[in-house]
């Protein structure tokens, strides 16, 4: 399988910056530190402490800055086209 190395990005509303991967289209990694967890406007508030038990589904707008990015070719996508089974 071919790989890329995870690559920065900047979400477009509160600037958090965490490194993306994305494999295809459907399929994106997403690392986040410490400092792109206390930025974000949409990750629920026990996720900023020490509470390892609650889940963070996303956030909707730096999905939204991934996407963009992906079309735009700042994010480079690894499998561009999704065999047909």
């Amino acid at each position: 399988m071919l790989d890329n190395p995870m690559q920065p990005l900047d979400c477009s509303a509160c600037a958090a910056s965490v490194l993306v991967r994305k494999s295809n289209w459907q399929q994106t990694s997403i690392q986040w530190n410490e400092t792109a967890q206390k930025a974000c406007r949409e990750r629920p508030l026990a996720c900023r402490g020490d509470s390892p038990t609650e889940q963070f589904a996303g956030c909707e707008t730096l999905g939204a800055t991934i996407r963009n990015a992906s079309l735009e070719g700042r994010i480079d996508v690894i499998f561009k086209d999704v065999p047909e089974k």
